[in-house]
């Protein structure tokens, strides 16, 4: 199998909430997206990849599936890379600004790393990463 692109999509309570917080740390939001917006996209990194959020209780009444909870375990945890230990700190001050949760402050461990972890407000885990 050869997949073209490969995306991932996460459940929101407010799309209105969400779009504003990502766009706030930077990031394209798609455009084009079918109405009714039952979904905000967005575009991260040089190869954009692409991280839909759905309404959650519309795409779970469409699907039959169930999301987790994010506030109550990790569904996955993205991490986002960095090109200097500043570079981390910048992105921890504009998360913070954001409104993101802070799980964790900017740190050294290991052989050189650097990094901390915060979360939007409806648990999604973002680790921003030196190394």
């Amino acid at each position: 199998m050869k997949p073209k692109q490969i995306w991932a999509n996460l459940a929101v309570a407010d799309l209105h909430r969400t779009a504003e917080f990502y766009g706030a740390l930077g990031f394209k939001q798609n455009t084009g997206m079918p109405e009714p917006a039952d979904l905000v996209s967005f575009s991260f990194g040089e190869d954009a990849f692409v991280i839909n959020f759905f309404q959650k209780e519309k795409f779970e009444a469409n699907t039959g599936m169930r999301f987790s909870d994010g506030k109550s375990g990790i569904e996955v945890l993205f991490t986002i890379s960095a090109e200097s230990r500043k570079e981390v700190d910048d992105w921890a001050e504009e998360a913070r600004a954001a409104g993101a949760e802070m799980i964790s402050e900017p740190v050294g461990f290991g052989n050189g790393f650097y990094g901390f972890t915060f979360a939007y407000p409806d648990g999604h885990a973002y680790n921003v990463f030196y190394m």
